[in-house]
């Protein structure tokens, strides 16, 4: 059983410490990624390395079990499911769950990606979420105001 199971996310399940890059392979949360994805993010992040920014991977894959535990606090925090819908998918339907969803930090690098992602196929899909990206190579279109309005999020 892992942590998440019982209430802390372990390395195991995707989580991470604050330092992890789309380089570091050693946590699931990014070695689990779908492979065309983590291509393009590193080849975004290569480039953008050239402009003193680095990817940071505040969240990657993760396992059901953590993906579940998000959306337990996400309710708590928010006070309903549909609240928290708006915020955290089910594991069903998550895109992190599949391995095809990273949320990146620090700023800079989100700024870099809102300007430059889309030449990746790095695209921004929740307008309340500048740090979700997904892989979109045949364009971006346009994006949902949040999960909610996410058709892959109907439950």
């Amino acid at each position: 059983m892992t942590r998440a199971a019982i209430g802390a996310p372990s390395k195991d399940d995707g989580a991470v410490p604050a330092g992890v890059t789309v380089f570091d392979d050693d946590y699931p949360a990014v070695a689990n990624l779908d492979p065309a994805l983590l291509a393009a993010l590193r080849k975004a992040a290569s480039d953008a390395l050239a402009d003193g920014v680095t990817f940071y991977v505040n969240s990657g894959w993760r396992s059901p079990q953590y993906q579940n535990e998000l959306l337990r606090e996400a309710i708590v925090k928010y006070g309903s499911e549909e609240e928290a819908a708006r915020w955290v998918a089910t594991p069903e339907t998550s895109q992190h769950v599949r391995g095809a969803a990273v949320d990146i930090g620090h700023s800079e690098a989100k700024a870099w990606l809102a300007e430059h992602g889309s030449a990746y196929g790095l695209c921004q899909i929740y307008r309340n979420e500048p740090w979700h990206y997904e892989l979109r190579p045949d364009g971006c279109g346009p994006m949902y105001a949040d999960p909610t309005h996410d058709p892959r999020m109907q439950r």
